[in-house]
């Protein structure tokens, strides 16, 4: 089944205490390749998330987003600044003595005091529990992407069944043309070397012939036509697969451009070379489509 490399997936799943939001994203990459954004406590977890991703695609840059929200996820601890409490309460005393009062200070008077207490906070370290949900989340998300993949796949298809199609056409249209284009490029060698000899003797009939014969020869382009019927064949085979394929058309397709521009670079005739012009411009577009198939 032919696949995009371009979708998107998303998914949410949580607690009263948790919640985990997961995005995939996949874009076109020549290779399979992963970027993960992630919180800290789940860096341990990479190699099984990427095992999860690499059953859902085969090429393609994907790229994991994983947000979790919760205050289980936050320890919080409270420490008093002891060093400073002695100061405050010395400095209290100092000032009892220098004006004579009497009297204990209140509790609540003490902790007014700023700084006196700090509140830090330390991550915890992920549940199981929460692991599974984490998974779940991440295969989820990565489904909805694979989905998005598929559909966006049908519509490539579709569009390279019909390029392929035109292809086809064209060089049936290139292949029909070829006798009446060999037989007036032979007339037009005949012509100049009828016109050059009346002008001057011939010396050297043997390579005169040689010579005739390599010209008649360079205009032909049966060989050319034969190999781009075998390529395009082979593409109407390789989009049938169910395994990736969209390095094998990228190499099918240069294959057929390189066998357009022999063509081209062959042919003296003019409706050849149109055909050859709209042959090449169907390869781009197909190129450019196989760049985004898995």
């Amino acid at each position: 089944m032919a696949k995009s490399m371009t979708s998107y997936g998303r998914a949410k799943v949580g607690t009263n205490e948790l919640t985990i939001a997961v995005e995939v994203k996949t874009v076109n990459h020549r290779y399979f390749d992963v970027s993960m954004k992630i919180p800290s406590q789940c860096i341990f977890l990479e190699d099984q998330l990427r095992r999860i991703l690499q059953t859902f695609f085969q090429r393609g840059r994907v790229e994991l987003y994983i947000q979790i929200y919760g205050e289980t996820l936050l320890q919080k601890t409270v420490e008093a600044n002891w060093d400073l409490v002695d100061q405050y309460m010395g400095q209290l005393q100092e000032l009892k003595q220098r004006y004579q009062l009497n009297g204990d200070l209140p509790m609540t008077v003490i902790t007014s005091f700023p700084e006196i207490f700090s509140v830090s906070e330390k991550e915890n370290n992920i549940s199981d529990e929460y692991i599974s949900l984490l998974m779940n989340a991440v295969n989820h998300a990565s489904k909805q992407a694979l989905e998005m993949r598929e559909k966006e796949g049908v519509s490539l298809l579709k569009d390279l069944r019909t390029r392929i199609h035109n292809l086809v056409q064209y060089v049936e249209k290139i292949k029909g043309r070829q006798p009446f284009a060999l037989t007036a490029h032979r007339e037009r060698i005949k012509r100049r070397v009828s016109d050059h000899f009346m002008e001057e003797p011939l010396q050297d009939t043997a390579r005169l012939y040689q010579e005739i014969v390599l010209l008649a020869e360079k205009g032909d382009i049966t060989e050319e036509i034969i190999r781009m019927h075998s390529h395009l064949a082979q593409m109407e085979q390789t989009i049938i697969l169910t395994e990736p394929i969209g390095r094998k058309l990228e190499f099918i397709a240069q294959e057929l451009l390189r066998e357009a521009n022999t063509i081209g670079s062959k042919s003296v005739d003019t409706v050849i070379s149109e055909y050859t012009i709209l042959i090449k411009s169907e390869i781009e577009k197909i190129k450019e489509q196989v760049q985004n198939m898995e």
